[in-house]
Order: structure tokens, then C-alpha cells, then sequence
């Protein structure tokens, strides 16, 4: 039975998500995450390139997310065919060790996404950190949606649930 940790139903949910994009290190791309009438909340904004610029993430405050033997993440989302990263974080810091997996929504139907656990990679600073040890569901803390890669223009990704399975 999943664990559901976040359910963008409720708009209180969506209100509790800061921005942290490019703006901490000089770039001026910008993003939010807001409550979606339609029951869902939506990661939006803009992806500049500009000042060395590059990427728009938001982040959920920290919490006890953690389930112990959980295996899998469920997404349950629609959006532009873009290449996004869930991101999950293990201690209450404002940066240090992100364990990351892409994904890419199919912009036509809202889809149930699976990602194993094993495919998060640990990363600082959009770099992979090599010997760094795997992702432990037990200590989840923090949970961010990410998207970078030199994806300038704008983008929009609903979602309405984030579970672990």
C-alpha cells in the first residue's frame, strides 16, 4: 500500500513549496508551485540561460517523509514533453547531498509514474557524487521538482499526487 507524501488536492499543500532556482548563484530563471483548481497543483515558470543561468526547482519544507522498506516512487502527472527531476533530500539543510531521478510526462493523458528508488543518484550541485551511499527511504526530509538541462523557455508540469510505494 502506498504512502502518499504529498496530495496537491488540498492547496495548502502547493502553498508550502518555495522556489529555489538559479537566482541563488546569479541566473534569472523563476518558478512556483501553485494550487490548480482543477485539484492539482502546478510547477511552472521560465528557464533562462542567461547570467549562467539554467535551472527553476521548488522544494517542499522539511519533514518526516521517510518510510522504511518503501522501493518505489509514484508520480502521478501530466505535462510538457521536457525532461523534469525529482529530487529528494535527506537532511533539513538548504543544500547538500540531492538524490535525483528525470522523468518525462506525457503532455496528452495524466500517467502513474513508477521510478525505483535504486535509479535516484546522489548529486550536489547538479553533479553526480561518485561513492556517495545509496538513497535511504527511512530518512526522507525533503522533496523538490527540478528542471534543467539547458531547457530554456517556459514549462508546466501538473501533478496531483507523490507517493512511496
Amino acid at each position: 500500500m502506498p504512502t502518499v507524501l504529498f496530495d496537491f488536492a488540498d492547496p495548502r499543500v502547493a502553498n508550502a513549496w518555495r522556489a529555489i532556482d538559479d537566482r541563488v548563484m546569479g541566473g534569472v530563471s523563476r518558478s512556483t508551485l501553485r494550487s490548480d483548481p482543477g485539484g492539482h497543483a502546478v510547477f511552472e515558470g521560465e528557464v533562462s540561460l542567461d547570467s549562467n543561468g539554467g535551472f527553476a526547482s521548488v522544494r517542499s519544507a522539511p519533514a518526516a517523509h521517510g518510510r522504511t522498506g518503501a522501493q518505489t516512487c509514484v508520480l502521478e502527472v501530466q505535462g510538457e514533453a521536457k525532461r523534469f527531476k525529482l529530487n529528494f533530500l535527506t537532511e533539513d539543510s538548504f543544500e547538500g547531498l540531492n538524490y535525483q531521478a528525470a522523468f518525462t510526462p506525457d503532455p496528452d493523458r495524466w500517467q502513474r509514474l513508477r521510478i525505483p528508488l535504486a535509479e535516484f543518484r546522489p548529486s550536489f550541485r547538479g553533479r553526480e557524487v561518485p561513492g556517495a551511499p545509496p538513497l535511504d527511504p527511512a530518512r526522507l526530509r525533503q522533496v523538490g521538482l527540478m528542471i534543467a538541462e539547458r531547457q530554456a523557455g517556459p514549462f508546466a508540469l501538473a501533478i496531483r499526487r507523490i507517493s512511496l510505494a
